[in-house]
């Protein structure tokens, strides 16, 4: 018997692509199942003709237009177009870019609720500092980062509202906010499996998720889980070392 792999969309930006192609290798390292890692990124979906809102370019980064807000990546909204990429139809799972899979993700799939059209961990997260990553914004929204690592259910009958179209034109802030959806189809995630670095703390991570900075970046390179970032990335084929082995 064949089973088909499972739906792993990742975040994309080119500000963060050894962090990508870090998570990526992590989430293989632990697999016991066959997983598609596919990329999502504005710039291809704006080819495709599925992302259109009108976005601005700064030096600070970019500039999402309808919600009047700074978006820290390319996939800050990009993301919500994850159940129409899958035609309405089974699981998938969407994480930022700038995570680490510290355990198997077919023990996250296992917690699928076919009553719920999305699983979330549900954090009470307000950040203080105003700046994040490579002087990115830190935003503060309703529910901020419960859509850093999403259980799709692409096939539940509520998620065909979130058409490209709303996706196109609704503020992120509403769609952060899982706004097509009655609160009760939200489900729970158990919190071990989007640990938000430096802000919470978990005896047995299965995602950590480096919100503020990979560990490759200046001011973060001893965050807690660093080590296990960088000894990832040198198997991912990555020469990179903490500060203190590295050599002149």
């Amino acid at each position: 018997m064949s089973y088909a792999p499972r739906q792993i969309f990742l975040g994309w930006d080119a500000s963060q692509m050894r962090a990508w192609s870090v998570a990526a290798y992590s989430f293989r390292q632990h697999a016991t199942e066959a997983l598609q890692i596919n990329r999502i990124a504005m710039g291809e979906l704006s080819i495709k003709g599925l992302y259109t809102r009108p976005t601005r370019f700064t030096q600070k980064g970019y500039w999402d237009v309808l919600s009047g807000a700074p978006m820290s990546t390319g996939h800050a909204i990009a993301r919500f177009l994850v159940p129409s990429l899958c035609d309405y139809r089974g699981w998938a799972l969407f994480t930022d870019g700038d995570v680490l899979a510290m355990d198997d993700l077919a023990r996250l799939f296992a917690l699928a609720d076919p009553l719920k059209a999305v699983q979330v961990v549900q954090h009470a997260h307000n950040p203080l500092e105003t700046v994040k990553m490579t002087g990115a914004a830190q935003t503060t929204y309703a529910r901020k980062n419960w859509s850093s690592v999403i259980l799709w259910n692409a096939g539940h009958e509520a998620n065909r509202a979130l058409t490209v179209q709303m996706v196109n034109e609704l503020p992120g802030r509403d769609l952060h906010r899982f706004c097509w959806l009655d609160d009760t189809l939200v489900g729970a995630l158990p919190a071990r499996w989007n640990v938000l670095v430096g802000a919470e703390q978990c005896d047995d991570p299965g995602i950590v998720h480096f919100t503020e900075g990979v560990p490759d970046m200046p001011g973060y390179e001893r965050v807690p889980y660093a080590e296990d970032w960088y000894r990832t990335a040198r198997a991912a084929g990555h020469k990179i070392y903490p500060p203190e082995e590295r050599t002149a």
